[in-house]
């Protein structure tokens, strides 16, 4: 997506350890219009799949993956990581680690959400070494949901979450790419 290639570009910053902070346009500020072509895009991509639901974790995630369940025309459900007084013991739930903010959560879906019949959309905002992925894969196989694909808005294919994904045999579609981030330049996969 050649768009949002060029946000990243235009307003990406790298950090040490391989980094990118993008939080002008996706993760902090998010940039509507192009959230919405970037639902539009994962719609088309996926709109033979029979998708019943979109399923992403908070936060980041919401916002991609709530435009792709208004282009497909289904919910989205998006993986809690702190509980409230309204989210009951009824759940499914995984352990996730997050590398940018060095902490493990536990993300849950109630079971009132997915049922056996449904067919899910994974969208994330990143694919680095796949543990939010990996833990929405373990609620998935819990609650005995067929994946449908995952859809990422920008892979960091030199990590390993692109080969743990390969591997399981899912279908994977991200939007942009990412080769290297060496000495501070975004270099795109070909």
């Amino acid at each position: 997506m050649d768009l949002l290639k060029k946000r990243i570009v235009e307003d990406g910053t790298v950090l040490p350890g391989n980094v990118l902070k993008v939080d002008n346009f996706l993760n902090h500020q998010v940039d509507a219009k192009l959230m919405d072509q970037i639902g539009e895009e994962f719609a088309r991509l996926f709109k033979e799949e029979k998708i019943t639901k979109v399923v992403t974790v908070e936060s980041s995630g919401i916002a991609p993956a709530l435009t792709t369940a208004i282009h497909l025309g289904v919910p989205l459900i998006f993986a809690r990581k702190h509980k409230s007084l309204t989210l009951t013991d009824d759940l499914y739930t995984a352990s996730v680690y997050s590398y940018t903010k060095q902490v493990s959560n536990d993300i849950s879906i109630d079971k009132r959400f997915l049922a056996p019949d449904d067919r899910i959309l994974i969208i994330d905002d990143f694919l680095a070494n796949g543990q939010a992925v990996q833990g929405l894969l373990e609620i998935a196989q819990l609650a005995k949901v067929s994946v449908a694909g995952i859809g990422i808005v920008i892979e960091k294919s030199f990590q390993k979450g692109h080969t743990m994904i390969e591997k399981s045999g899912i279908r994977l579609e991200s939007l942009a790419r990412i080769a290297s981030l060496d000495n501070g330049k975004v270099t795109f996969v070909e």
